[in-house]
């Protein structure tokens, strides 16, 4: 989960806003951040629209390139 890192502080986000504001806990979110869980796809699915980046990007740090 590199991009979720990333697009939270390029947000400058603090972990407890976005966990609260997706109804986690924020050791959840540090976990997902760490790579020590992995979200559910519904998560995966609200993480995206919450941040409007794809779930590509939430796991990758990068968008999807066609070839």
């Amino acid at each position: 989960m590199i991009g979720l890192k990333l697009i939270r502080k390029e947000k400058n986000y603090n972990q407890q806003k976005v966990a609260m504001d997706l109804n986690i806990s924020q050791e959840s979110l540090s976990y997902y951040e760490n790579g020590r869980r992995e979200p559910s796809l519904q998560l995966l699915v609200d993480m995206s629209k919450y941040f409007n980046v794809s779930i590509n990007y939430l796991i990758t740090g990068e968008e999807f390139k066609k070839k």
